[in-house]
């Protein structure tokens, strides 16, 4: 674990000094679980953002968009569950003083013990070789029986004393476990307490006249209040979708991990309305179509799994989580949701307006079921980043950093490079720039020897590389120069919009979901 922290911190130095990601207010000593994105990080984060809406809204012609406002009548929360369940399981450490989620501290020691039964697995795989088979080694094999018992105890009595609220066992079990603060390495918790995560503000001008109202924890509830007006505006059947990104806050207590928990973040959020009884093949379907989305991206195959949830939410008959493998092990980067038809009906109390579907196949009308995917956006930043750093050392000796982020969502597509800054290279380079620039992402760099810049475009995941010589000038060909491999090859500039094209385009990205 310790390697792996390490590589985080680098990735966050990474981040800074080349314009990914900064410390909000850093000149006043900066705010705790705040960033600001910088010119990289804008562009990165602009393209998963873009790749998220074409492929949920562009590609299905029954979902649609919206953006609903930050602010929302109090009332909505209180409806949602908000204002009564939006809470943390919350224990301190009496020595550190650090302050952690208890059902994560016990999510942590089952990944532990996960992680000697997998060393065990890894051991006979590599001892029986093609003859191995793990179906029947973990079915049989008397220590891996063992920690998965002890997985199952530990996941099932979690389950238990969360769905009762009973705290005090929860407490007891960390106890129990021996779990261990990270930083004193002590067991003295505190009792185990209930935190509500929404930051409440004022709505008015006069104080003790004003309203008191909240910023959005999730962006999910406009799309229910909106239910029927966006499906009627736009002519939409059941099953249909209404699609969302934005900001939403959450008051974390315990935010850290660099970008991975903040309190001010994005979400790309789906709400997908059903007919009931549907509601599980949707289920399966959104979690296949989800996980389509991410591999198509060719981050390693290993870096996801799919993570059933031990104890469901309030709405929800079906839950799972898309998890990543980041720097500090595998964490929720997606959920997808069977909320059933808790929302719309919790509205409908609440507000006392109706929110149901005439559906003319049945001719009749009913409350929709809606499965739900949401993913943060932030955290798909992260997860990219942390796939692409890669520390190498060369033939030569020599080393680079260089970020092998997806071609398709590189902040900064190609750069155009004249070897040197005379002899009417920078102006072939600026107009082989200029036409470029018209349907990529493209930088032009004159500046130090051709070597120190191919060094910066790859620390900042530029997938190509463009050289204009003395050569260029006379048989109008370029050294195209690719960032993974670092080869090189010459090519005429007219070949070069199409070859581009079907490297670079978010189309050809897009087109790996098709089925």
């Amino acid at each position: 674990m310790a390697q792996k922290e390490d590589i985080l911190k680098r990735i966050i130095g990474h981040a800074k000094e080349y314009g990914f990601v900064f410390p909000s207010s850093e000149i006043y000593d900066g705010l705790s679980a705040t960033y600001d994105y910088g010119p990289y990080g804008i562009e990165l984060k602009q393209n998963i953002r873009r790749y998220w809406w074409e492929a949920m809204v562009r590609m299905h012609d029954h979902i649609v968009g919206l953006e609903s406002a930050i602010f929302m009548h109090p009332t909505v929360w209180k409806a949602s569950g908000h204002v009564d369940a939006f809470n943390d399981p919350l224990i301190d450490n009496k020595d550190s003083k650090k302050r952690y989620r208890a059902d994560v501290l016990l999510e942590e020691h089952i990944e532990k013990i996960r992680g000697k039964q997998q060393k065990e697995i890894q051991k006979a795989a590599k001892r029986f070789g093609e003859a191995f088979d793990e179906a029947t080694y973990r079915t049989t094999n008397d220590r891996v029986i063992g920690y998965q018992e002890q997985i199952d105890d530990i996941k099932n009595k979690m389950a238990g004393y969360l769905a009762a609220g009973d705290f005090t066992a929860l407490r007891q079990l960390i106890v129990d476990l021996e779990i261990a603060c990270p930083i004193s390495g002590s067991r003295n918790w505190t009792e185990v307490r209930q935190f509500n995560l929404m930051f409440s503000t004022e709505l008015g001008s006069v104080s003790g006249e004003a309203a008191t109202i909240y910023l959005r924890p999730e962006t999910a509830q406009g799309s229910y209040v909106n239910f029927l007006n966006v499906q009627k505006s736009s002519r939409q059947k059941i099953p249909f979708g209404i699609a969302q990104t934005g900001k939403a806050f959450r008051n974390e207590i315990i935010a850290r991990q660099f970008i991975f928990r903040m309190r001010e973040f994005e979400q790309m959020e789906l709400q997908f309305f059903v007919r009931p009884g549907t509601e599980m093949e949707w289920f399966e379907y959104w979690k296949a179509f989800r996980m389509r989305w991410h591999r198509a991206l060719d981050l390693p195959e290993e870096s996801y799994r799919f993570h059933d949830h031990i104890k469901l939410a309030h709405y929800a008959n079906a839950a799972t989580d898309i998890e990543f493998d980041f720097p500090m092990g595998f964490k929720e980067l997606e959920g997808i949701h069977s909320r059933t038809d808790f929302d719309l009906k919790a509205h409908e109390a609440h507000s006392g307006k109706k929110l149901q579907y005439f559906d003319p196949e049945l001719n009749e009308s009913y409350t929709p079921y809606v499965v739900e995917t949401a993913i943060g956006l932030d955290r798909m930043f992260l997860a990219i980043l942390s796939a692409a750093y890669t520390e190498e050392t060369l033939a030569d000796g020599s080393e680079r950093v260089v970020l092998n982020i997806p071609r398709w969502l590189a902040p900064i597509q190609i750069a155009i490079l004249p070897l040197v800054k005379k002899d009417g290279l920078p102006e072939m380079a600026k107009s082989l720039f200029n036409t470029l620039k018209l349907d990529f992402s493209c930088q032009y760099d004159e500046k130090d020897a051709i070597g120190k810049r191919y060094r910066r475009q790859d620390a900042i995941g530029t997938p190509y590389c463009i050289t204009i010589d003395h050569d260029s000038l006379e048989d109008g060909q370029v050294t195209l120069r690719e960032r993974d491999g670092m080869t090189q090859q010459r090519m005429a500039i007219e070949e070069l919009p199409a070859f581009l094209h079907d490297k670079l385009h978010l189309s050809a990205l897009l087109s790996r979901l098709l089925d």
